[in-house]
């Protein structure tokens, strides 16, 4: 069982991250790449910490050498993805906890460490260490709202419990058998 577990995650991982470089060039904003920020959310809530910072940046590696996109792509993605998975575990499962983490991780720490990648390592001129801050922030406000509409509904149907166990993780969604016990206690009444 662990066995196909860990395949399962690594064939997850391979698609999120492909899925990741498919739609962040298409569904991209100038100095915004809400499907990143969206991506890493979901990997960080099916697979956790460790695995959505490999995915992120394997996204942003593979965006760098073939899309020719800044540094951007990791400073932009790593620190958010990693604290996503961490503050939703911590918080034993809370969705809203992850997509703060993203927002804290990318919109602020990613934001603020661009700043010297770009303009010592980069050569970019007439930056603030503030410059990156509001679109990162906007970037991960859109793509995590988009993430935790899509993982709700998941978590509503019972998917994300039945995604979780499958892959071997953590499963914090309770919610499906509360239900199921909510309705084992209406029909013996």
């Amino acid at each position: 069982m662990e066995k196909n577990s860990k395949l399962l995650k690594k064939l997850m991982l391979a698609m999120l991250v492909s899925m990741g470089v498919v739609i962040s060039p298409i569904l991209r904003i100038e100095g915004m790449c809400p499907m990143a920020h969206f991506i890493n959310i979901v990997c960080s809530v099916i697979l956790g910490p460790w695995y959505s910072l490999l995915c992120a940046t394997l996204i942003g590696v593979i965006r760098m050498f073939f899309m020719g996109i800044p540094p951007l792509a990791l400073t932009g993605a790593v620190f958010g993805a990693f604290l996503s998975g961490v503050l939703y575990r911590v918080s034993k499962g809370k969705l809203i906890c992850a997509i703060i983490g993203e927002v804290i991780g990318t919109g602020i720490i990613g934001a603020i460490v661009s700043y010297p990648v770009m303009a010592l390592i980069w050569g970019r001129t007439g930056l603030t260490w503030m410059f990156y801050v509001p679109s990162f922030i906007m970037g991960t406000l859109i793509g995590g709202t988009i993430a935790f509409v899509f993982l709700t509904a998941l978590s509503k149907t019972g998917m994300l419990a039945k995604i979780q166990r499958s892959l071997g993780a953590k499963v914090y969604d309770k919610s499906r058998n509360d239900n199921k016990q909510h309705i084992a206690n209406k029909t013996e009444c």
